[in-house]
């Protein structure tokens, strides 16, 4: 079995910037369905939950939104909790925004964005969130993220990645090809988890980016999140 001792480095297919818009949207729609069965939003929603606390309002910034899922579970529950949410999405895959603008806006709650996030310093965010987008960034590119939303997020910022773990490496392909999702997902979810990092290794991350008091937290199955509230 792979040791996965390092983080790879190959670059994933999905991110190619040649890819056809209507394989991309294809494999944001798979992608989707990870989520669905893997259970990826119950870590970002439990961070809310605390976060958030009995506020009625809420600004929230969420980068690398791929399908939009994660936004529109996010709509959901600030209807259920009757919070006033203004949700932006912001995406460097110009291709994302049309993608997850087909599957719903929120009931008028999101706005979807094409662009990078250090663009949108200075609007006022509330909360921060990410989902499966550290492990595609670089080690100077994931310091500067975590420094934007350090600098960004009023009342606190959420990482929600995958934990580089050999089961997970060696079993993700068994589901994939049980659940018949696209071959681009089938080997960039394996390379994800290849990508992502394990438990020791971001509190120098988080050293080097300035920032003390965030919480390292492994969720059931295979996630390694990043949470930090003021």
């Amino acid at each position: 079995m792979t040791r996965l001792v390092t983080r790879a480095i190959e670059d994933e297919r999905m991110d190619a910037p040649d890819l056809d818009p209507a394989v991309y949207a294809a494999v944001l729609g798979d992608l989707a369905k990870v989520n669905r069965v893997t259970m990826a939003a119950r870590p970002t929603m439990r961070f809310l939950d605390r976060a958030i606390a009995s506020r009625t309002h809420l600004r929230l910034l969420d980068v690398g939104f791929g399908d939009g899922d994660m936004l529109r579970t996010i709509a959901r529950w600030a209807a259920r909790r009757g919070v006033a949410a203004e949700l932006v999405g912001i995406d460097l895959n110009p291709h994302s925004a049309p993608a997850a603008q087909a599957k719903g806006d929120g009931g008028g709650r999101i706005t979807y964005r094409s662009g990078d996030y250090a663009d949108l310093a200075g609007e006022d965010w509330d909360v921060v969130v990410s989902s499966l987008v550290a492990h595609h960034m670089d080690r100077m590119q994931l310091i500067a993220f975590l420094r934007f939303m350090r600098a960004q997020a009023r009342i606190g910022w959420f990482v929600n990645d995958l934990h580089r773990h050999r089961l997970a490496h060696a079993g993700f392909p068994v589901l994939a090809a049980a659940m018949r999702w696209h071959p681009i997902v089938r080997h960039d979810g394996r390379l994800s988890i290849a990508r992502s990092y394990r438990p020791h290794e971001w509190p120098p991350l988080l050293a080097e980016a300035g920032i003390t008091g965030a919480r390292v937290e492994r969720w059931f199955p295979f996630r390694l999140c990043v949470a930090r509230i003021r």
